[in-house]
């Protein structure tokens, strides 16, 4: 392939594949052909980044002799059969690529590129009950209507089988293609011509259905009622789906509602319209019935999962309240995320196809078929979707994570939910990506909410979108801590670690502090310390009514001066001193639980901004004190307390992540406040 065909496959792709109005969950597919070879996207490639070595290079001599080759009529040998084949007509070298499960499909079109979207104004069509008599309206001759059949091969024979009938009623090549309940396909000679076309038709559709229903985020509108209810169903419902992880997301929205109304008004979602929703939401939502009590709610939630489950083999991707919102589950925030979003597009299609007669739901024997297809496991598996879709592993009948491996093996934290408070700087933001960089899904809670927000912004950019989240948080207000607590439940749905970090430090003698400073270093560091506990320790317990063995963990960044006084830092001292105290009391308190509560004691982070912030640090500060006899610049308030240290430095973050590993690691800790101070601060 030349430079430039390859920049127009690749632009063609790229257009697409950033366009969340044409793909679902990265799919897609994409083609350029000459007479001799096939370039297509390998299964599971994300056509919004791929490059050139995204696509596999196949001979098509070899595709075309599948068709003189007879297969089997049982479908999933048939399948085997096929896969076998195309894996067998790449070119040599094209080994790392597994081609398309429609590369004989693109190789039927003269043009030379193809391309292969889900618009839900599309599938306004191709999945209503009219959509073939209103396409053969809106776009005459120049569509071509493909029934819905099992995909694969049987779908590349049948659209092979109408392109012949097509060419000999019209002498020429459909220049689009409609999949029933499945998509769009559109040939061209170049990527303007592709482009052009689609816009054309997109356009020519709108006419008839309007713009596509825009879905406003979780929480629009501000039902605090119902965001408190969503908040304690979320981890229970966690819970009931854990495998190896667990990760749950809500969605609440003017366009979702109607279709919560109620049994009747859910019917429409209650199946699949398409392929990729198989694949990537299952093939049927669990639909819960509202209840007025909360304990009510968990029981028809508990209820509802468990049948689910005994009549699908499987878990609930996808679960709604009624009248509440949408809860979409994955193993990750990414498979979450992806079920959730290819769900709402299902939202999309059922919302336009109402101007063709409604929605046209797969037939029975499709569904089973692709329920049951290695194809799409294994291109769900690459493309991030959860790869079991949700087995019956999970809960208290299931056995979750979180149980400490026989013969105490590293229980870690990838896949966890942690929230750190303080995180956009110093000690905190070093946690939060250290973390994040173990696995974690972390939220960063801080006061500077602009801070926090570019912090994340950076660290999603390094470890995935939806890693982590920031959240403004004022730990001293209790209405804030609740805000703060249910924007992580809503967003992950639950909390397996809270990292206790927000604290301030005001030095001086008694004659130099003022009331209201002492006030306010006990207000962050003693208040703020147990109301993050108060709120956390709420979802903790709830989560551990549905998994008894499953640890969860609180822990304070304390300070070598909650171990031993400070000059002229009494303020400080005091308030981490009675941090110990409120860890130790909880830790009695909720060991019950599974929630083991502890603190680290630090030594002084020299290179943070607590110390060497030039304008606030406490070098500064100190200084100005007169704490250090004889000091006359930062730097020797530095030395002087660097020499305090017998390893002869400060602390640093790494040094506090594995005291924060070992605490999570072990099952058998709880109550405790560990040094970390290079040897400042012994145990007695």
């Amino acid at each position: 392939m030349n430079k430039q065909k390859l920049k127009d496959l690749l632009a063609i792709s790229h257009h697409y594949g950033s366009d969340p109005g044409f793909l679902l969950a990265g799919g897609g597919n994409s083609s350029y052909k000459t007479k001799t070879h096939l370039y297509i996207k390998a299964s599971g490639a994300a056509l919004s980044d791929i490059s050139k070595g995204g696509f596999v290079k196949l001979r098509r001599d070899r595709l075309a002799a599948m068709w003189e080759r007879k297969y089997s009529n049982e479908p999933k040998e048939r399948e085997a059969q096929v896969l076998e084949d195309l894996l067998a007509a790449r070119e040599a070298g094209e080994e790392a690529g597994r081609p398309s499960v429609e590369t004989l499909l693109h190789d039927l079109f003269a043009a030379s590129y193809l391309m292969h979207t889900h618009p839900p104004m599309v599938n306004a069509l191709t999945c209503s009950r009219q959509g073939e008599k209103a396409a053969r309206k809106i776009l005459g001759d120049a569509v071509l209507w493909i029934p819905t059949v099992n995909p694969g091969y049987i779908l590349a024979r049948t659209t092979r089988e109408a392109l012949r009938a097509f060419r000999e009623k019209h002498g020429g090549e459909p220049g689009i293609l409609l999949f029933e309940n499945h998509g769009l396909c559109v040939a061209g000679e170049s990527y303007e011509e592709i482009r052009t076309t689609t816009d054309r038709l997109i356009r020519k559709i709108r006419r008839h259905t309007g713009p596509a229903p825009e879905f406003s985020i979780a929480g629009s509108g501000r039902d605090e009622a119902a965001l408190d209810r969503a908040a304690k169903l979320a981890p229970a419902l966690r819970m009931l789906l854990m495998e190896d992880t667990s990760i749950l997301t809500f969605h609440a929205g003017s366009t979702i509602s109607p279709f919560l109304a109620g049994k009747r008004a859910f019917t429409e979602l209650s199946t699949s319209i398409t392929p990729d929703h198989i694949v990537y939401c299952n093939h049927e939502a669990l639909f819960v019935p509202g209840r007025a009590s909360i304990e009510d709610q968990y029981g028809a939630i508990e209820e509802g999962v468990h049948h689910y489950r005994q009549s699908n083999g499987i878990s609930p991707l996808i679960v709604c309240v009624e009248k509440l919102g949408v809860f979409a589950w994955g193993e990750s925030k990414k498979a979450a995320g992806i079920a959730l979003s290819v769900f709402l597009d299902a939202v999309k299609v059922a919302v336009l196809s109402r101007s063709f007669g409604g929605l046209r739901h797969l037939p029975a024997d499709q569904v089973e078929f692709i329920r049951n297809w290695e194809v799409e496991a294994f291109r769900k598996r690459v493309g991030g979707g959860s790869a079991s879709g949700g087995s019956s592993g999970g809960g208290p009948s299931g056995g979750p994570s979180g149980v400490a491996p026989p013969g105490g093996g590293r229980r870690g934290v990838k896949g966890k939910i942690a929230l750190v408070t303080g995180a956009a700087q110093g000690f905190g933001a070093g946690i939060a990506e250290s973390l994040l960089a173990e696995g974690a899904h972390v939220v960063i809670a801080d006061l500077n909410e602009d801070l926090a927000a570019r912090r994340a912004g950076q660290l999603n950019r390094q470890h995935g979108a939806g890693s982590c989240l920031a959240v403004a948080a004022d730990v001293t207000e209790e209405s804030s801590v609740i805000r703060m607590a249910r924007e992580t439940v809503l967003s992950y749905g639950g909390l397996d670690l809270l990292v206790s970090n927000a604290g301030v430090l005001k030095a001086g003698s008694l004659e130099e502090l003022d009331l209201a400073s002492f006030e306010f270093v006990t207000r962050v560091n003693y208040r703020g310390y147990f109301l993050c506990c108060k709120y956390a320790s709420e979802i903790m317990k709830i989560q551990h009514r549905y998994s008894p063995e499953y640890f969860m963990d609180i822990v304070q960044i304390n300070s070598k001066s909650g171990l031993s006084g400070s000059n002229k830092n009494y303020a400080y001292a005091g308030s981490k001193f009675g941090g110990i105290g409120l860890t130790q009391s909880f830790a009695l308190e909720l060991v019950e639980y599974n929630i083991k509560v502890n603190a680290i004691c630090p030594g002084n982070f020299f290179d943070g901004p607590l110390w060497s912030d030039p304008g606030r640090g406490l070098f500064v500060q100190y200084l100005r004190a007169g704490k250090v006899p004889g000091a006359r610049s930062v730097e020797d308030v530095r030395r002087f307390y660097e020499a305090k240290v017998p390893m002869k430095r400060g602390c640093r973050v790494q040094d506090v992540m594995r005291a924060l590993l070992y605490i999570l690691d072990q099952t058998y800790e709880t109550g405790q406040a560990i040094p970390v101070t290079g040897g400042q601060i012994m145990l007695k």
